[in-house]
């Protein structure tokens, strides 16, 4: 439990002293965001906000991991793919800024280096972590041999944490503070199992996650971009998988899925019926075009997130107890 409060206060503090510098060298090179022109009105004056938020986010949860960690399989399968997705964001965030518009690396570039981060993250839990290709019904005490479907199992588990995390990554300090409180909930059921790396490692992203919030808090100074919530994304996601909560992370992460369902329903209701569900998705525009001010949707979109990670982990001690 000390390495897990000594790596969280490091990462906090590591991001809060080192953020400001990094912030103005973003400034001097231009690294501002993109906003999408068909986004929310009241967003177009965050253009040219620093982003790319996210590099110091990573480092600073890498640096007190890699100092304090025992160097098991499990965290660090954890944190591979954490710095593996947080490379396909900056490659992504990257691609943006140089041709100075809101779209980044091609469907099929992601789409192929995902499927690779997630074979990897698949070798890393069979042949290091000894995991077995099993699907864990906690609920009810019930689990499914998946044998040469679990890297695909996996390989969802990763794409879909990610993109969610980077559709709910829409209003200052929202993908932060939902990170944080899902990363908390890892920090238990690590404990609880006495996973004591993998609370860690968990440990550093929640400090890394509340550090950045301070800058990214609205109005925000920063944003992550791509690289913070890929990054952030796949650190989830790889929780998800060397802890054998896959199932449980819908409802862990359940702030994160309503804002990927959101998108869906939207998308296949327009294609079905051509009208909207929504006024805008991901769901966290529609409130804004309702008149809800961004700071309430944040705040109560944290407070969903926290409801829905206690009751995972109530379920998880449940289902070990």
């Amino acid at each position: 439990m000390g390495r897990v409060l000594v790596g969280g206060t490091a990462a906090l503090l590591i991001c809060i002293f080192l953020s400001p510098k990094f912030i103005s060298f973003l400034r001097r090179r231009e690294f501002g965001q993109q906003i999408r022109e068909e986004g929310p009105e009241n967003h177009h004056h965050k253009a040219g906000t620093p982003t790319m938020g996210g590099i110091i986010v990573l480092l600073a949860l890498s640096v007190p991991f890699l100092v304090l960690s025992d160097f098991e399989w499990r965290p660090l399968g954890v944190f591979a793919v954490a710095i593996a997705c947080g490379l396909l964001g900056f490659a992504d965030d990257y691609t943006k800024l140089v041709r100075r518009r809101s779209l980044g690396l091609r469907a099929r570039t992601k789409l192929l280096v995902t499927i690779a981060i997630s074979v990897g993250l698949w070798a890393i839990a069979v042949y290091g972590a000894h995991l077995p290709s099993t699907l864990r019904l906690r609920v009810v005490d019930y689990q499914v041999y998946l044998g040469p479907f679990y890297p695909l199992l996996i390989y969802l588990v990763v794409a879909g944490t990610t993109s969610a995390v980077n559709l709910t990554d829409g209003l200052d300090g929202l993908a932060a503070g939902c990170i944080a409180i899902v990363a908390l909930a890892y920090i238990a059921i690590a404990l609880l199992s006495a996973r004591y790396q993998v609370a860690l490692v968990a440990g550093c992203v929640v400090g890394a996650s509340i550090g950045f919030l301070w800058f990214n808090a609205f109005p925000a100074t920063v944003f992550m971009g791509d690289t913070g919530s890929l990054g952030l994304g796949g650190a989830i996601a790889g929780l998800a998988v060397m802890t054998k909560t896959e199932i449980l992370l819908i409802l862990i992460g359940g702030i994160f899925v309503i804002e990927a369902l959101s998108v869906l329903i939207q998308v296949a209701y327009f294609r079905l019926r051509r009208r909207r569900v929504f006024l805008m998705a991901p769901i966290h525009h529609h409130f804004e075009l309702q008149g809800w001010s961004e700071t309430k949707i944040i705040l109560r979109f944290w407070i969903v997130a926290a409801v829905c990670a206690a009751i995972g982990f109530v379920l998880y001690k449940q289902s070990v107890g």
